[in-house]
């Protein structure tokens, strides 16, 4: 492939946004379970890239996790939830709620339809998933298939594939 001209940064910042987004309500990634920090870090930068939010639980160790793994200039939109009592509220405000979890019933990535309405991305915890009791509050679940013998994705991977797909990037 010749003649590939590579974007320098002046290109790329002539045409993305100047200043981080308020929130804008429409994708929120939900790590509500987390094992490990350096993961919350890593989806900050794909809710940056997508325009998406983060909602974390109120645990002690998540603000110096967010503050360490928070690479960008500006600051990114956190909202900080009470897991259980937030997924409630924001299903019933008419948000869409999607587990990426490994179920029977779950929806293919490559069939996942990109979000038309305000959608939560609900990951569970590393070792344990989704708790059963926010199972109940899932409009949705979507798996990432995979070929090889690990059990799952690492959860920021898994995350950052789901919100490309529900933007429409992908």
């Amino acid at each position: 492939m010749s003649g590939v001209r590579v974007r320098t940064r002046k290109d790329l910042r002539s045409v993305r946004r100047r200043r981080p987004p308020r929130c804008l309500g429409h994708l929120t990634v939900a790590p509500l379970w987390p094992m490990h920090g350096v993961n919350l870090g890593t989806l900050l930068r794909t809710c940056d890239a997508v325009g998406a939010c983060m909602a974390v639980p109120r645990l002690p160790w998540v603000p110096a996790a967010l503050d360490k793994g928070n690479t960008l200039r500006a600051g990114a939109c956190v909202h900080w939830v009470r897991p259980l009592r937030w997924l409630e509220e924001r299903r019933t405000a008419g948000e869409r709620v999607v587990g990426v979890e490994l179920a029977e019933e779950a929806i293919r990535l490559a069939d996942l339809p990109m979000a038309g309405q305000p959608t939560i991305v609900v990951l569970g915890h590393e070792a344990s998933g989704i708790p059963a009791e926010a199972l109940d509050l899932l409009d949705a679940v979507v798996e990432i298939p995979m070929i090889g013998t690990g059990a799952s994705l690492n959860v920021a991977v898994a995350g950052s594939l789901v919100l490309y797909k529900l933007a429409g990037f992908v």
